[in-house]
């Protein structure tokens, strides 16, 4: 199974950069998507028709206020059961997770709430990270978890292109953030795929719109596939596709013989 995530910031404003062809050539059995800025019936709505769609059921969690966060799944295969939300109605009003059940694991889509401009929203972030913590163990105690999505932090600081000038100052490479996702990997037992495939390459998901980030390949890596760490014998080809645009991120993937 090939299983990708995107951040495509905004369904409605990608479908019309070429999402449906950029869906055949990548063809993934499951796609996670994470800000997908719609309510679920517009998200149906803007993939409705769309060439490349056919064959996929989809899913959508959608926030509360109108035109903000939401996750939404794409699949070939029918899931046992979809839920949205991690059970917490306070962290629930904004759509920011998304778990299809399939016979032999969970694929969770989650779009991690960034702690925003001075680091404002950062106790909220630290609440999420404990409580989302705590429902993927829950559900790793049923059946391994892949989680995608874009976890709204760069983890070390090979994961970003200037780490000393945002360290502590820029959300998403505060410390706390940082123990947040190694304590999401240690006590869930989950693994980073591609930074396991990758110890030392430079690789990023997310560049700013401004001053010709992504030309430059000034960037963050942001986006993840983690899998739990008794599914690592069947991971391969974890990937970021730089080459895919349509978003100020790109899609990740990993391949699962499931």
């Amino acid at each position: 199974m090939k299983l990708y995530s995107w951040n495509v910031n905004g369904i409605r404003a990608v479908v019309k950069k070429d999402f449906g062809e950029i869906l055949k050539a990548l063809d993934p059995d499951v796609l996670g998507l994470q800000e997908t800025k719609a309510q679920d019936d517009q998200v149906r709505e803007a993939l409705f028709g769309l060439d490349g769609t056919a064959g996929y059921e989809v899913y959508s969690s959608s926030a509360v206020k109108k035109g903000y966060s939401g996750t939404a799944i794409l699949t070939k295969t029918t899931p046992l059961s979809v839920q949205a939300g991690i059970g917490i109605e306070e962290l629930d009003q904004e759509g920011r997770v998304l778990c299809a059940e399939f016979e032999t694991f969970f694929f969770v889509t989650v779009y991690t709430p960034n702690s925003s401009s001075g680091l404002k929203r950062l106790p909220f972030r630290k609440q999420w990270d404990q409580a989302f913590l705590e429902y993927i163990q829950r559900l790793d105690a049923r059946k391994p978890v892949v989680v995608t999505g874009d976890l709204n932090v760069a983890h070390n600081a090979i994961d970003l292109a200037r780490p000393d000038a945002n360290y502590n100052k820029t959300p998403g490479y505060t410390q706390d953030e940082i123990d947040g996702m190694g304590t999401l990997l240690e006590q869930a037992n989950l693994r980073d795929t591609w930074r396991d495939a990758n110890p030392n390459q430079i690789g990023y998901s997310w560049w700013s719109y401004r001053g010709g980030a992504r030309e430059k390949n000034v960037g963050w890596r942001l986006d993840y596939v983690l899998v739990s760490e008794r599914l690592t014998s069947s991971i391969h080809n974890p990937a970021i596709h730089t080459a895919v645009f349509g978003s100020d991120h790109c899609p990740v993937s990993v391949e699962l013989n499931a």
